[in-house]
């Protein structure tokens, strides 16, 4: 039996900051799903704040990372998508108020 589930997951991911801004990726609304089957196989779907974003591959190998540290994980797929796009409403409330609503 699986005991990951997309709480577990996403309390995993929130331990990726983003560095430009220093929030983690949970609390920054860039995280939009996870899906856990069966056999404990996860695929993350996210996005990233722009999608011109230098540290784009770099973000998905942390969030990959995260959830592989996930007791009884099988494969991690992270899926970044642009739609829907990312806007500041998406984020945390303390993370708003910390960038000023951009």
């Amino acid at each position: 039996m699986c005991n990951i589930t997309k709480e577990t997951t996403f309390e995993a991911i929130s331990t990726v900051i983003d560095p430009e801004v220093g929030f983690n990726l949970v609390e920054m609304g860039l995280i939009y799903d996870a899906i856990v089957d069966e056999a404990c196989n996860v695929h993350v779907v996210m996005t990233l704040s722009t999608q011109g974003c230098p540290l784009h591959q770099m973000i998905k190998q942390w969030v990959g990372e995260a959830v592989e540290k996930l007791e009884g994980v099988g494969s991690v797929d992270v899926e970044v998508v642009w739609e829907p796009a990312w806007n500041i409403s998406m984020a945390d409330k303390n993370v708003k108020k910390a960038l000023g609503g951009m």
